[in-house]
C-alpha cells in the first residue's frame, strides 16, 4: 500500500516537473504588448517596428495594444497588476522614471525588469538659420551679457527641452526668458519665425530642417558627435562639465514585471536582442535620429538609474518636482 508521505512527494514532484515543462515551452501562446503612448507617436512607431522581428524569434504573435494616459502611469499600472508569466510586455519610454517625483505614481521602473532598452534620442540646441551666434559659447556669453533678454522656447516639465535647458542653466548659470509651447514642433517653428531665440529639442524633429538650412544646430547634447549631423560639435567640447549628465535623452524600451521567472526573462532578452540587431530596425532608428542601445539586465538598470538621478534632481533644482528625490533614495548625479 502506498504511504501518504510517498504519495505527497510524488505529487509535488509531478507538479514541479509540469511547471518546468510549461516554463520551458514559453511562449505557448500569443503575447500582449502594451504601448504606453498613443498610436502614431514615437513610442508607438518604435514598438511596432521591433514587433515583427521579436515575433520571428519567439515564434508567437505579439498583439500590440495602446494604453495612453497619465504620462504612462495607466500602462505601467496595468502591467504591474497583470500576471508575471511573461505574456504581458510593457513597451515604454522614459516617463515612469519621473512618476514618483512628479507625484504621478508610487512606483517607477523599479517594479520592472528591462528586457531591452532599444534606443534613445539625442538633444540638439538650435537657433534660427541667420542667428548671430555661430557656437553655443557665443550664445551663452550673449545671454550672460544681457541677462533676461534671450528667449528660450520650452515645453512641459520633464520633457527634453525643459531638462536640457535645466542642464544648461546648471552648467553655465545663464538667465534666459522661458517661452512655453505645446510641443517641440511649435517650439522649433517659433525659433524659425524669430519668436524665440533658441531651443533644445530632439534631433528627430530638426534633422531635416538643419540639412535644408532652415535652422542651425549649435551643439548635440551628447558626449560624442552625431553621424546624422556632421560638423555639429558635441556639447562636451565646449562644456566638459556636461559629461556628468550624459548619456541622456528620451528612450524606448521593453519591460516585464521584475518577478517574472528568470528563464522567461532570458527568452525575452534573447528575442529582443536579436530583433534589435536586425538591419531594418537599425536603419529605422537611424532615419529617426535615434541612437541604438540594445542593452538589457544590469547594463540597462545602470542606465535607468543614472537617467533618473540626473532628471529627478534637475527637476528638483528648478522647482518642478512635487516630491524631493531624496525621499525615494534617488542619488544626486
Amino acid at each position: 500500500m502506498i504511504s501518504k508521505k510517498f504519495l505527497g512527494a510524488a505529487i509535488l514532484s509531478l507538479c514541479a516537473t509540469a511547471s518546468m515543462v510549461a516554463t520551458a515551452a514559453y511562449p505557448e501562446r500569443d503575447i500582449t504588448g502594451t504601448i504606453m503612448w498613443g498610436a502614431g507617436g514615437a513610442m508607438d512607431v518604435v514598438s511596432r517596428a521591433i514587433q515583427p522581428h521579436a515575433e520571428a524569434v519567439l515564434g508567437k504573435k505579439i498583439v500590440m495594444v495602446n494604453k495612453p494616459g497619465g504620462t504612462g502611469a495607466i500602462a505601467t499600472n496595468f502591467i504591474v497588476n497583470s500576471p508575471n508569466d511573461g505574456y504581458n510586455l510593457l513597451f515604454g519610454a522614459e516617463n515612469p522614471q519621473l512618476h514618483k517625483v512628479l507625484g504621478l505614481a508610487e512606483f517607477d521602473y523599479d517594479k520592472f525588469f528591462p528586457v531591452n532598452i532599444l534606443a534613445r534620442s539625442v538633444g540638439v540646441i538650435v537657433v534660427k538659420a541667420d542667428a548671430p551666434w555661430k557656437t553655443l559659447t557665443e550664445l551663452v556669453n550673449d545671454a550672460k551679457a544681457r541677462p533676461g533678454k534671450i528667449k528660450m522656447a520650452m515645453t512641459g516639465p520633464g520633457g527634453l527641452p525643459h531638462t536640457v535647458a535645466s542642464m544648461l542653466g546648471a552648467v553655465t548659470k545663464i538667465n534666459t526668458i522661458s517661452v512655453p509651447f505645446d510641443g517641440e514642433g511649435p517650439a522649433v517653428t517659433a525659433v524659425m519665425g524669430g519668436h524665440a531665440d533658441f531651443t533644445p529639442v530632439g534631433a528627430g524633429s530638426v534633422t531635416e530642417g538643419i540639412k535644408a538650412g532652415r535652422i542651425r544646430a549649435l551643439a548635440v547634447v551628447n558626449i560624442d558627435s552625431f553621424d546624422l549631423l556632421p560638423g555639429v560639435p558635441p556639447i562636451t567640447k565646449e562644456y566638459p562639465e556636461f559629461s556628468k549628465y550624459l548619456p541622456w535623452g528620451p528612450f524606448y524600451g521593453v519591460f516585464v514585471r521584475k518577478d517574472t521567472p528568470d528563464d522567461i526573462k532570458a527568452t525575452l532578452v534573447n528575442a529582443f536582442k536579436k530583433a534589435a540587431d536586425e538591419p531594418q530596425f537599425k536603419q529605422l532608428m537611424s532615419d529617426r535620429a535615434n541612437i541604438m542601445m540594445n542593452i538589457s539586465g544590469a547594463e540597462a538598470d545602470a542606465f535607468l538609474t543614472k537617467w533618473q538621478s540626473v532628471t529627478s534632481w534637475l527637476l528638483q533644482d528648478v522647482g518642478a518636482a512635487k516630491i524631493t528625490p531624496e525621499k525615494f533614495g534617488i542619488p544626486k548625479p
